[in-house]
């Protein structure tokens, strides 16, 4: 036989142009080794060489993922059924969702949804080393599986470490230990066959009435680049070899996600491309430039009329051709679909997949819907199988920079033993220690001395039923505020009394879709309950602020999360006031995932602590804090607003922004960068090692700080810049480095910060990146107010 006609034949019998793939297979025999199994060979050779070998329908189907179809593949017990899969998808498939969940076709959220207990950690190592085993062994390449799990602030998954919210850790301003906890999340997850994170968000937020303002890292573009940084660095290393603790990152969600219409989520974000690249990309374009970052997961809106799922500018021009992104990019649940179902840009699946695919979108994600129409989209020439190439050529790499062709398996015994462990927990209550801010301490009233509190009264329903913030499981364990003060009481010799004293839902489970609001003659009951214990109190620790149904992903109209008012919910001031009225010594701890206009807490309180939510050590980093083991020293990463009247109060404004009002201010309640603590400090004005220099040359700046107090503490030095002429408006303030430091009193310290064309530069009127010559402030300070500054002159 001619080699034509044996393509031909080889054709005939596939029905694929993919046919003379299979001509490797053939010639080595069933006994030889094939190349892409061959570890000691080079990355690229062993891609080649498997990809020569894939049918179309194979590398489809490496860009597909199942979730809820992981019903189909299972069986009474809910166990991965082998025979069903090998049944359902004879070609294999290429992701996994969330193996650690067993709720599926339950409900559409990630983590505890109040209706069933996902996989501990033994279970879920069982799962996922059967469905490996599967995919090893019983399909016809032995193609390994990506196996995705969500670790926003931990890893998502039955007894496994809970740190604080992204918001809270942003708070923290310490890149170190954000980099620590996401190595621990990590650690957590490979030992349970997990191996690709969908973390960390990175959406610049400047909307606080989007429920999932709490998944960010603040309203500013180069903090959120820093934090995000450590966290992906936390995650994977700084190897695009992934280590055997480590897992893939994903940066989500690109992009202007964080500014909806409305404050509601997915709503438009009618951005224009300055604000893009000014705002919203430096982020995104940070990772993708210095780290390996190995996904990126557009977002649900659109912009100017374009999804990003169907955005090829956003995910093909910019991230691609102009950034240099070489992995993989992941559908958000259902963004496919959703141009079908919400966007109304296509009007079957088959459009979509086309649409999402030419935009350069590369796997589909919960579930193949669209995606399966990809093999009918290339025969009928729509598609070029070269591309389809080049997506799974992507999707292979990934899987063997994770090793998984010579180790796809975890050992299911010590899987447990790797969860949430001594180490890990005492991470967790560090962390949750150093992302609280104190926004008030009248007259010193913190810390508390256990000595001189007398009979204590602790406040609020969620000082017991602690809320740890959306995109979380269950924690082997999580200390309340109550556990804390209660062990704290008995160690020092204080009486501790509690009343629920207000509450704000019945039950605050983050996936269930109905939110019962506590009615207010329940509430009038539990305030005159409080206000009684209280007469007879010396100390009162008030708990309020949200929980995880009063601010979160609003995913579906039947499942919400977003608000119209910042104000704290249900009759919680009603309580405050009451609890005002006695003038007794009163600390209010606030737990909640969004920046909340606490107007009446900020005048009447003696002392006012923005917690956001502490994760699974809440209780002990509260007691640490209040009574002096721990000082405060985190900051805002937000602006808070007086009411959503101020809305946007981002503090990088254009210079014609917040002219006044005539019926109130338009200074934010607190603003961002703000941060006390129980000691104080001196930050000296900024000193340049040179006052001038030219456009393309960098300079260094020198700051001394000093603890003027009597305790010890920790201070952020925060540096912003101010070009004060420039060709188009640039802000008022833009944040450009921050450290944080840990002083003794009395001690002085000299930080020193480099400013270099990137800290200077923007995009000039023909969207060009160029640092003008002029004059430049540079300030330094402890937040985005108090400031002191220097001239820099570029020539």
């Amino acid at each position: 036989m001619s080699n034509d006609k044996r393509r031909q034949f080889l054709k005939s019998m596939t029905g694929l142009a993919g046919a003379a793939s299979l001509a490797p297979a053939m010639a080595l025999g069933a006994s030889a080794r094939p190349p892409y199994k061959d570890a000691s060979l080079p990355l690229a050779r062993r891609v080649d060489d498997l990809l020569g070998r894939m049918t179309l329908d194979e590398k489809i189907g490496q860009m597909q993922c199942i979730w809820q179809d992981k019903k189909l593949i299972q069986d009474a017990q809910n166990e991965f059924s082998a025979e069903k899969a090998a049944r359902l998808y004879p070609h294999g498939f290429g992701m996994v969702a969330r193996p650690s969940d067993r709720q599926v076709g339950q409900a559409a959220g990630a983590g505890d949804t109040g209706v069933v207990a996902n996989r501990n950690a033994f279970e879920t190592a069982t799962y996922v080393n059967a469905m490996q085993k599967w995919a090893l062994e019983q399909t016809r390449l032995g193609i390994p599986l990506l196996m995705h799990e969500e670790s926003l602030h931990g890893y998502v998954a039955r007894d496994a470490t809970s740190f604080p919210q992204a918001i809270g850790l942003a708070s923290s301003f310490d890149t170190d230990m954000v980099r620590d906890v996401f190595s621990a999340a990590a650690r957590e997850m490979r030992a349970r066959g997990a191996n690709l994170a969908l973390a960390p968000v990175v959406d610049v937020a400047r909307e606080p009435r989007w429920g999932r303002i709490e998944e960010t890292y603040g309203e500013d573009p180069h903090l959120c680049g820093e934090m995000g940084k450590a966290a992906v660095l936390g995650f994977m290393g700084e190897s695009r070899q992934l280590g055997k603790d480590k897992v893939f990152a994903t940066l989500k969600h690109m992009t202007g996600h964080g500014q909806p219409e409305s404050g509601t989520n997915i709503g438009p974000a009618e951005v224009s491309e300055r604000t893009l690249r000014e705002e919203f990309f430096p982020p995104f374009e940070k990772l993708v430039k210095e780290t390996h970052i190995s996904a990126v997961m557009p977002s649900y809106n659109e912009i100017g009329g374009v999804p990003s799922h169907a955005n090829r500018w956003l995910l093909t021009k910019v991230l691609r051709e102009e950034w240099g992104f070489k992995g993989v990019t992941v559908s958000d649940y259902f963004g496919i679909n959703e141009l079908i179902s919400r966007h109304r840009l296509a009007a079957t699946p088959k459009e979509a997949a086309l649409i999402a695919f030419k935009a350069g979108v590369d796997i589909e994600t919960p579930d193949g819907q669209a995606y399966k129409t990809l093999g009918e989209l290339v025969r009928e020439k729509k598609i070029a199988e070269k591309d389809i190439d080049a997506v799974v050529r992507r999707i292979l790499e990934l899987k063997f920079l994770a090793g998984l062709f010579e180790q796809p398996y975890v050992d299911a015994k010590a899987a447990d033993g790797l969860t949430a462990t001594p180490e890990a927990v005492a991470l967790a209550r560090r962390a949750a220690t150093r992302t609280p801010v104190l926004l008030k301490n009248d007259k010193g009233l913190l810390p508390l001395d256990a000595k001189k509190v007398g009979k204590v009264l602790l406040l609020g329903t969620h000082a017991k039923d602690c809320p740890i913030g959306g995109y979380s499981d269950v924690p082997r364990h999580v200390v309340s505020i109550h556990d804390g003060l209660l062990a704290e009481s008995r160690a020092q010799g204080f009486e501790l009394r509690y009343a629920e004293g207000v509450r704000i839902t019945e039950g605050h489970v983050w996936g269930a879709d109905e939110i019962k609001f506590t009615a207010p003659e329940v509430n009038a009951r539990l305030i005159a309950e409080a206000v009684e214990a209280a007469k007879s109190a010396d100390t009162i620790i008030m708990v309020l602020g949200d929980n995880e149904q009063t601010s979160r992903e609003a995913w579906a109209d039947n499942h919400l999360g977003d608000r119209d008012s910042l104000d704290l919910m249900g009759q919680q001031n009603d309580l405050a006031r009451a609890i005002f009225a006695l003038g007794k010594p009163t600390v209010v701890f606030l737990l909640n995932g969004r920046p909340l206009s606490v107007n009446l807490l900020a005048e009447k309180a003696d002392a006012l602590i923005e917690g956001w939510y502490m994760g699974q050590e809440t209780g002990h980093a509260a007691a640490d804090l209040l009574f002096g083991r721990a000082n405060p020293g985190g900051k805002l990463p937000v602006s808070i607003a007086r009411s959503v009247g101020q809305l946007p109060v981002f503090y990088n404004h254009k210079p014609s922004a917040r002219r006044g009002y005539i019926d109130g201010l338009t200074k934010p309640l607190y603003p961002f960068g703000f941060g006390l603590s129980y000691t104080s400090f001196d930050i000296s004005a900024p000193r340049l090692a040179k006052a001038s220099i030219r456009a393309g040359e960098s300079t260094k700046v020198e700051v001394d700080v000093r603890n003027t107090g009597k305790l010890a503490g920790d201070e952020v030095v925060q540096i912003y810049i101010r070009d004060d002429v420039s060709s188009v408006t640039r802000p008022v303030l833009e944040l450009k480095a921050f450290k944080r430091v840990t002083l003794q009193p009395g001690e002085q310290r000299t930080l020193s910060f480099d400013i270099t064309p990137a800290d200077l530069w923007f995009y000039n009127i023909d969207m060009k990146r160029v640092v003008e010559p002029g004059s430049f402030t540079i300030h330094a300070g402890p937040d985005s107010v108090q400031l002191k500054s220097v001239k820099l002159m570029v020539a």
